[in-house]
């Protein structure tokens, strides 16, 4: 299977912190693929939320989110989407 990645520079002011760790979580969750998220040389899963809050992503700090699977592109649409929106919170 294609495994795709993309960067993503968080914008939303406080970060990711439980609620847009929980919506990213949500997000996730409507696609079938296989979403990984790295920052500064750690992993976490796209499924987790508790493994996304290990990663410490602060405002400006850049993620890279892999996926792999059937709806690949689709889900890194929909994830940069929700990150580009800042998690909906500003």
């Amino acid at each position: 299977m294609k495994t795709i990645e993309r960067e993503y520079k968080i914008l939303n002011k406080f970060g990711i912190h439980a609620r847009p760790a929980a919506l990213f979580v949500k997000t996730v969750g409507q696609f079938q693929s296989d979403i990984q998220v790295i920052k500064d040389g750690n992993f976490a899963s796209g499924r987790s939320i508790m493994s996304l809050l290990t990663l410490e992503g602060y405002c400006g700090s850049t993620l890279k989110v892999s996926a792999t699977g059937p709806d690949a592109e689709e889900a890194l649409d929909a994830i940069g989407d929700l990150i580009k929106n800042k998690f909906f919170e500003d």
